[in-house]
């Protein structure tokens, strides 16, 4: 293993003499892909060399690999490992060091991919789904949020059975959301519960479905109106939590840049999360939104603020990377864009370091509309500026 020079010659007999010697080149050529630091090369090589030396003294195959050979290993050797050679031992390091060992094996045919569901249940999600794609607009994640709740519900009814709506009863819905809410017993969990019932039983009613009995038990949770709407940012707010990127940090420019994006364009992090570089037409001054919550195309101009902080961060701080996303890791996996939790950890920790604790990535949102009605601007000019399709939104 010329690539890890410095890893433990009996880590080394684990991986090369062990049961996944044949699959070590490939796992070594996705970090280097990934352009992984040497060090957290060794400690990935470390764990699965761990893990293949447990997979030798149980004999176990790489054939016979899953999620549960991996969660045995986890739960039930690690807690009491005794092996000799310095191992990798916490259980979250070792978790994300061997998933990616699966995806290899998968791609090569060793093991079978992850089951999909099938049946009746599986064929209604799946045109739910599209209905919620082409019909209502939705993105992926709000579809896949409310896939895993109707699911959960279908085959809580219908497993093993044949799926007939008719025999969907109020007290089934009724005992499933007290069900649910015994997991966590949240508002907001509620209210996506609720919601993710109601278009579904809505959408069931257009194919021609009695539901009405059941959409009036699904009762609307105490949200007090106001409530949940985040606090603007006063001035002096906005300069602390604009001066808090400081040169400590790993990347002050780029979250200049985020925090500005939010700022003065109202952009919602999975638009900032989206935007490529070919959005950005310097000649012109404009910012082009083509992946949007309403899947439609926004032209909006780029303030001078935004656009000084952006070239900032494209000279001086992005890595060289054949990826066009705007934002780019600086952290390995290289060569990916940077996640929308990223996006919204910039804005959080920001907050954070500025003393503010009621801040969240909406909060620049709402401070934007605040600052057009403070200056005489209507709601419609808010509705417009921050691209709500209903005016209700705004208001």
């Amino acid at each position: 293993m010329a690539e890890i020079p410095s890893l433990h010659p009996t880590l080394q007999g684990w991986l090369l003499d062990g049961p996944l010697a044949a699959y070590v080149p490939a796992y070594v050529e996705r970090l280097e892909r990934g352009r992984y630091a040497s060090s957290t090369s060794q400690r990935c090589l470390n764990a699965v060399a761990h893990f293949a030396h447990w997979m030798s003294l149980c004999r176990l195959q790489a054939a016979r690999l899953d999620e549960s050979r991996i969660d045995q290993f986890l739960q039930e050797h690690l807690p009491h490992c005794g092996c000799g050679a310095p191992v990798v031992r916490h259980p979250r390091e070792a978790h994300a060091a061997l998933m990616p060992l699966l995806a290899i094996l998968r791609q090569r045919g060793v093991i079978a991919d992850l089951p999909t569901a099938s049946g009746p249940i599986a064929e209604e999600l799946g045109r739910y789904d599209a209905y919620m794609l082409d019909t209502r607009g939705l993105a992926s994640g709000t579809r896949s949020l409310r896939l895993r709740i109707v699911e959960r519900l279908l085959v809580d009814k219908f497993a093993g059975h044949s799926l007939d709506l008719r025999k969907l009863q109020p007290e089934d819905i009724r005992r499933f959301v007290a069900e649910q809410l015994e997991l966590r017993n949240t508002i907001s969990n509620a209210v996506t519960i609720n919601a993710a019932l109601r278009d579904y039983l809505r959408w069931r009613s257009t194919c021609g479905d009695p539901v009405q009995t059941l959409l009036g038990v699904i009762a609307s949770p105490a949200n007090w109106a106001l409530a949940s709407l985040p606090r603007a940012l006063q001035p002096d707010e906005v300069n602390l939590v604009l001066s808090s990127f400081t040169k400590t940090l790993r990347s002050p420019k780029r979250g200049y840049a985020v925090v500005r994006l939010a700022l003065d364009l109202g952009l919602r992090c999975i638009e900032i999360n989206r935007l490529q570089l070919d959005d950005i037409d310097w000649q012109h001054g404009t910012l082009t939104l083509r992946r949007t919550k309403s899947r439609r195309q926004d032209v909006l101009p780029l303030p001078v603020t935004a656009g000084k902080a952006l070239e900032a961060y494209l000279r001086h701080e992005r890595p060289v990377t054949s990826n066009r996303s705007l934002f780019v890791r600086h952290m390995a996996p290289h060569d990916a864009p940077v996640s929308v939790h990223a996006i919204r950890r910039v804005i959080r920790d920001a907050f954070s370091r500025a003393g503010i604790p009621h801040g969240r990535a909406h909060a620049l949102r709402h401070t934007l509309a605040c600052r057009l009605v403070n200056s005489g601007g209507s709601i419609k000019e808010v509705a417009d500026v921050l691209r709500h399709r209903s005016l209700n939104t705004s208001q």
